[in-house]
């Protein structure tokens, strides 16, 4: 360097690679902002590196194929429509690798649109979340099973007009589905989940590797639905069947012949009993979450049967259920892995009953006791004595 010449290092000086490690930090609006600065920001911005991950959020109303070149440039493979006031077209066309469409809430999607979008074979996409769409029938779940068979996730929640036909469909194209929820399509039944698990004289193969799979408030499941999945669904790991007002104990019964199963819940399954329980704990169940919440018919003969038999449980949701401490005396003593415990509303639980979790359950990390009206200060601060307690929800306990 000679005389007084100096060596000035700017931010514009630094290299596109540097500079696109810089933004991929920024949210996504920051992200935008940055892209509007300079020729040489644009092309850094622009990165591909940048967008991985980014989920963008579209209003669909004009024609806008400008929009999708960018998308595409950028490498965004992730769209949520926000509204829709047109076909589906431009966005599986205008982003031929796209990997997840997010169309929840978008209560006036048709038939008519979704199927004119997927008119061709979509073999990226593996997410698909038609939650609210109520208008969607088995018509879609048709197209879809035909064009997009390498579905991973599939969310249907709320899709009211959804029946066993198309769960069919689901059976017939979407053997690679790991996902799928069903809550509240109250036309699915018993022969539904059959076609799911492959008892089908369609020539239908079912979606044998199903992990996750909720039927919240599905009123016409029964029994006969949960010995379907034990018997061809062999890979579940996670059901919801809250709400499910049909189901009896007998039916834990073959849930407890799937080993895969990890999390189970039940809550507001009004014929769920302690005989219940005891189904899942006699075969030793691996499961690690359970929600009996709200279930009248649960109460300390329940908490002896999972004391004996569910030891792996991290999980335990006991909300409104009418268990004593001598119950939580069982299940504190064997429970020695239970990180979350929910007794809210449990109003027969005493200083007594958090004396004895707070002797055993050490790893208990957040405990809920909200509306135990008959607890003190002296059983809470026994509680908070634990030493990986971090959550604590009192809610409407009185103080006394």
């Amino acid at each position: 360097m000679e005389g007084n010449e100096r060596l000035e290092t700017h931010v514009s000086c630094l290299y596109p690679e540097i500079l696109a490690l810089i933004f991929s930090y920024l949210d996504v609006k920051d992200k935008g902002s940055a892209a509007q600065v300079c020729i040489a920001w644009r092309e850094a911005a622009y990165h591909k590196s940048v967008w991985r991950g980014v989920e963008a959020k579209l209003h669909l109303r004009r024609s806008n194929p400008s929009l999708f070149q960018s998308l595409v440039q950028r490498g965004i493979r992730r769209v949520q429509v926000l509204s829709i006031r047109r076909s589906l077209r431009d966005v599986v066309h205008g982003i031929p690798n796209i990997e997840s469409l997010n169309l929840i809430g978008c209560y006036n999607l048709s038939d008519l649109w979704l199927c004119q979008g997927l008119n061709q074979n979509v073999p990226t996409l593996t997410v698909l979340n038609l939650s609210m769409c109520k208008q969607i029938t088995d018509q879609s779940l048709r197209k879809i099973s035909e064009h997009a068979t390498n579905l991973q996730e599939l969310d249907l929640g709320g899709c009211s007009n959804v029946t066993n036909s198309g769960l069919l469909m689901i059976s017939w194209g979407l053997a690679k589905l790991k996902s799928l929820n069903l809550r509240s399509c109250r036309h699915v039944s018993d022969s539904g989940i059959g076609f799911l698990a492959g008892f089908s004289t369609h020539r239908a193969a079912g979606t044998q590797f199903l992990e996750h799979l909720s039927l919240q408030d599905c009123q016409k499941l029964t029994d006969d639905g949960l010995k379907h999945l034990s018997l061809g669904l062999n890979h579940l790991k996670s059901i919801n069947l809250s709400f499910c007002a049909n189901l009896t104990d007998f039916g834990l019964k073959h849930l407890a012949k799937i080993n895969s199963l990890r999390e189970l819940n039940l809550r507001s399954c009004d014929s769920i009993s302690d005989a219940g329980l005891a189904y899942l704990a006699e075969n030793n169940s691996r499961i690690t979450s359970l929600d009996v919440s709200f279930c009248e018919r649960v109460g300390d003969q329940g908490l002896l049967h999972i004391s004996q038999g569910l030891f792996n449980l991290k999980s335990l949701s006991l909300n409104a259920c009418p268990i004593t401490d001598e119950g939580l005396g069982r299940i504190a003593k064997t429970l020695t892995d239970l990180r979350s415990l929910e007794i809210g509303q449990c109003i027969r639980i005493t200083d007594k009953g958090l004396s004895l979790l707070s002797e055993h359950l050490n790893k208990l990390f957040a405990i809920d006791l909200y509306g135990c009206t008959n607890i003190t200060t002296v059983g809470l601060e026994k509680v908070m004595q634990l030493p990986q307690l971090s959550c604590l929800n009192l809610g409407l306990w009185l103080k006394r």
